[in-house]
């Protein structure tokens, strides 16, 4: 971490520090090297009575907003955090106060260049709803048209900001220094949460998002749902200017009931209308709770808050279809393959653990009757297999389970009978019907043939480039294998052993015909004065005597 920096948010991270050491993790602080003229640092803490997810929990929401915010982006990553605390994180909510109509007005006022009286024929005082990043006002345009006027706290952006800084900082650090940070890829989740975080800053984005899943409606016109229209005029990066919309919330049973509304129904449009959003359009809604939804009169279905969208590409999306598929037919093989096709495996990955972790999991749901499945579950138990054996998920991925889950909570708590499975088996049919599509595989490559053609009319150009490349001696392979080296030598061996056996046969062979010679001529074999044989012996004595200990001498015999 750079000097300056830790001068500039000295504050906030006495702030983490204190937070860190109330709640058992004061060693942390110290590894990542926390200044230690901090208070807090030297103090000794309690032994935790609370469980690791617990705690970490309770350290964000000592810490406001900005935390409590990061907590919750950070819970749509099973893959990247263990299982404990991600089930701690999903239990964060903003529990935060409204700014004051004065500041609300004034923000309003500078981002729009007029007064509020000028702006609106009327204006709440009230807020309707607060969050951490904003807060929603009720208001009527000059033209008497009613609308919801959501706001940005003021100066959220800088602190979140720093806030950001600061957790980008700290993520280096402990990857650096923490062995069980690097495991976890604390940076990649830092960067993730951060791009998330600076995304839902900007408002006009927000309103980009509505209008794409408004713009869904109109190809099919099957799955209908009513996005509050916008008024453009009145949207800047802090100010979002959306229809007002009157309508009864999921989890107003009551009213509900006493407006005649079919839940089972309900339940399953808003199944059909993920999965549309998933598996065919490719951009969805990444936070369905219960609160972004509403049913209007008529019936007619309506959903709320674009800040969290999700994004598929047409191949994650194919691979996701066979990945649903088949869990539904709960082929081990099949989820294998569709995860290795949508992640990235370690080289060094235990693929024999890995499949008999899957063949754990299609044993949890084996013989389980299809409607006591929940779809979001078995796609998150999938997810912590990803975590257990290092495979890295695309962020656009895991936020597909967490909608998964987040939408399952809504349609089984108004039907507990639905079976996901049954309604999302169709759109993954569709889509593996569409993969093997002669007209849609012929496209496929037809689509690629510009880049076959440049590549191929590169051809004589590389070739030209190679050869001189290797005219020059410029061109070296270097092969490194350690263990082949080992092997080559002791094959060195071997043959050099066989080779001298073969010469030693064969001078054997020599000298015995010199042996028959001399006994049939009965004369002693004397060649230039010397005793050959005599001395052949010896010489062959000699060299069988070195064979037989070269061979006890390696252990081999």
């Amino acid at each position: 971490m750079k000097a300056g920096r830790r001068v500039r948010h000295l504050l906030r991270y006495r702030q983490i520090a204190a937070a860190l050491v109330r709640n058992g993790f004061g060693y942390i602080a110290h590894e990542l090297g926390f200044p230690e003229q901090l208070p807090f640092i030297g103090k000794k803490e309690a032994a935790p009575s609370k469980t690791r997810g617990e705690r970490v929990r309770l350290i964000l929401e000592e810490l406001g907003p900005t935390y409590i915010k990061i907590g919750q982006i950070a819970s749509t990553r099973p893959d990247l955090l263990p299982a404990d605390i991600v089930e701690e994180l999903e239990k964060l909510q903003d529990h935060v106060p409204p700014f004051s109509y004065e500041e609300a007005a004034a923000i309003v006022e500078e981002e729009l260049g007029a007064s509020i009286e000028e702006l609106f024929l009327d204006f709440s005082r009230v807020p309707l709803a607060a969050a951490s990043i904003g807060q929603v006002h009720e208001a009527v345009l000059p033209d008497g048209a009613r609308v919801a006027v959501k706001v940005q706290r003021p100066d959220v952006d800088k602190m979140m900001r720093i806030d950001l800084d600061i957790l980008l900082e700290l993520a280096r650090a402990a990857e650096d220094r923490l062995e069980w940070a690097k495991r976890y890829r604390l940076r990649e989740v830092a960067d993730e949460i951060a791009k998330v975080l600076t995304e839902e800053l900007d408002y006009t984005l927000e309103a980009r998002n509505g209008e794409k899943i408004a713009a869904q409606n109109a190809p099919s016109g099957q799955i209908k749902v009513r996005v509050p229209g916008l008024h453009w005029e009145y949207c800047t990066r802090r100010v979002l200017t959306m229809e007002f919309l009157t309508g009864i919330k999921l989890s107003d049973t009551k009213r509900l009931n006493a407006a005649g509304v079919d839940r089972r129904e309900l339940a399953r449009r808003i199944a059909s209308l993920m999965f549309h959003q998933i598996l065919v359009e490719g951009f969805f809604h990444g936070d369905p709770h219960p609160g972004n939804f509403l049913v209007l009169p008529g019936g007619e279905l309506a959903m709320l808050d674009f800040g969290m969208a999700g994004r598929l590409s047409p191949g994650m999306k194919q691979h996701f279809a066979t990945m649903v598929i088949s869990l539904r037919n709960q082929s081990s093989k099949g989820i294998l393959r569709a995860i290795s096709a949508m992640g990235i495996v370690p080289e060094d990955a235990d693929e024999a653990r890995l499949f008999d972790d899957v063949e754990q999991l299609r044993e949890k749901y084996y013989n389980v009757p299809l409607s006591k499945v929940r779809l979001g579950e078995a796609v998150n138990d999938l997810f912590k297999v990803a975590f257990r054996h290092r495979i890295v998920l695309p962020s656009e991925l895991t936020l597909v389970g967490k909608a998964l889950l987040t939408m399952e909570g809504v349609v089984t708590a108004l039907d507990p009978e639905i079976s996901i499975f049954d309604i999302a088996e169709p759109y993954g049919v569709r889509l593996l019907k569409e993969r093997i599509n002669p007209v849609n595989v012929f496209r496929k490559w037809s689509d690629k043939i510009p880049d076959y053609w440049d590549l191929l009319t590169d051809v004589p150009k590389n070739i030209k480039v190679l050869s001189g490349l290797v005219k020059k001696g410029k061109i070296r392979v270097e092969l490194s294998a350690p263990e082949l080296n080992s092997f080559l030598r002791r094959l060195d061996r071997v043959s050099n052993r066989l080779s001298f056996s073969i010469v030693l046969l064969s001078f054997s062979i020599l000298m015995t015909g010199l042996i028959i010679a001399s006994a049939l001529s009965s004369q002693q074999s004397i060649l230039w004065n010397f005793p050959v044989i005599e001395i052949g012996l010896i010489i062959s004595g000699l060299l069988v005597f070195w064979l037989v200990y070269a061979i006890f001498r390696s252990g081999r015999f």
